[in-house]
């Protein structure tokens, strides 16, 4: 009984320790659960572009925590962009303001899509994509929840990678006598880090931003006086480090853990330890 209360203050101890050095280290990661509530507005009005571009090429820059803002006619194409890294889950919200009621002629859906820096659309986990709306509708509020971005991934898979992602808003189908009918748009991206979570081993030479495909050229417009497209298109506090993540302190939580029972089994199973030898004519 001493060795086992022996080996369960030896566990507490380790516990103890590794709690203050890695908070939440030890905890199990937080599963989302599904979302059915209505999406809510975008981020607080920050430094965004008051205009959207109408292809890739000409997208609207915007970072997370800042509200874009866009004014343009029923039809056209919107186009954003914005940077997520390596551990992050990006959430995009819209709210459309159609046109008046009186200028409507029928209901109308409206879609918001997202694309990763090479151009392959990205599926949404949660939240509502696209609503269809009654003609006296006031507001139109679109979300969509993406996948954690991961450091690496096979060729032929189609996970999300640090780098530029793009958003497209548009109308997808309305009367025809409504096309052209002057609308605003407000758009917003929230981020949250999911940790080492859903880390992968290997790192992308550079993320995919457009304009930066390899690490060459980035290190030419360097040599050149010129900002690269990967630092121009990073977040507010750059690109991070793709060697670290919590898994780490998971690793060596575990193997700590690992030691202490390989201690505590063989006091346990060594069994009582030898009787002290009595000198012979005691």
């Amino acid at each position: 009984m001493r060795t086992l209360r022996m080996f369960g203050a030896a566990v507490t101890a380790a516990v103890a320790l590794l709690g203050p050095a890695a908070p939440g280290a030890l905890a199990a990661p937080a599963v989302p659960a599904a979302r059915t509530e209505s999406p809510s507005a975008p981020a607080a009005p920050g430094s965004g572009p008051t205009e959207a571009g109408t292809t890739f090429r000409t997208a609207a820059a915007f970072r997370p925590g800042q509200e874009a803002t866009a004014q343009a006619a029923t039809g056209d194409y919107l186009y954003w962009v914005f940077p997520a890294d390596t551990g992050e889950r990006p959430t995009v919200r819209a709210v459309v303001t159609p046109p008046a009621a009186a200028l409507r002629h029928g209901p109308a859906t409206w879609r918001i899509d997202v694309y990763d820096g090479l151009r392959r659309r990205q599926p949404c986990m949660y939240g509502t994509q696209a609503r269809t709306v009654e003609r006296d509708t006031a507001q139109v509020r679109l979300a969509c929840v993406l996948r954690p971005v991961r450091g690496a991934a096979d060729p032929w898979a189609n996970d999300p990678l640090p780098g530029s992602y793009f958003v497209r808003l548009t109308v997808a189908s309305l009367p025809d006598e409504d096309l052209g009918q002057p609308f605003t748009a407000r758009l917003g991206v929230d981020v949250r880090d999911e940790g080492g979570a859903h880390a992968a081993d290997g790192s992308l030479a550079v993320p995919l931003v457009p304009g930066a495909t390899t690490a060459d050229v980035a290190e030419a417009e360097t040599s050149a006086g010129r900002t690269p497209a990967v630092e121009a298109a990073a977040p507010e506090d750059g690109w991070a480090s793709t060697w670290w993540s919590d898994r780490w302190l998971w690793t060596a939580a575990g193997g700590v853990l690992a030691a202490l029972a390989g201690v505590g089994g063989y006091a346990l199973t060594r069994g009582p330890g030898r009787p002290a030898r009595i000198p012979p004519g005691a």
